[in-house]
């Protein structure tokens, strides 16, 4: 299942802040700066594709945990970069360091867990709710 994953794949997204990114659009503050659910959502991405190439087909991960710190703010129309680090693999849980910068500096960082699942077995369970 993790034969191809090793710790230490690393992954780096870079992403222009726009306003539907805002913690004013998102509801989540009424600034005009990156909202912390969408560094979550950077930090996430950039964790999935870190590993995804080291997946057999019909696999995939999701995430479930999310332990970070948004450290400062980031306008609209500044580029940011996010990365994620497999630390660790236990099985099918995998953990993630995370770090998100703008062009001046830190703005988030943690850790982030997400375990490996079989999609379509994922689907049809999820579907079963309906």
């Amino acid at each position: 299942m993790s034969e191809q994953l090793e710790v230490g794949m690393r992954h780096e997204l870079v992403e222009m802040v726009i306003n539907e990114m805002s913690a004013d659009a998102m509801g989540s503050g009424g600034v005009k700066v990156l909202a912390t659910p969408i560094l979550i959502a950077l930090m996430e991405k950039a964790s999935m594709l870190a590993v995804c190439d080291g997946l057999a087909e019909g696999m995939s991960t999701v995430g479930t945990k999310v332990n970070i710190e948004h450290l400062a703010p980031t306008p609209i129309g500044m580029q940011v970069t996010a990365a994620a680090t497999l630390k660790e693999i236990d099985g099918r849980r995998l953990v993630f360091d995370v770090e998100v910068y703008d062009a001046k500096e830190k703005i988030g960082q943690g850790s982030h867990e997400r375990f490996i699942i079989t999609v379509e077995k994922f689907v049809t369970r999820a579907n079963g709710k309906l």
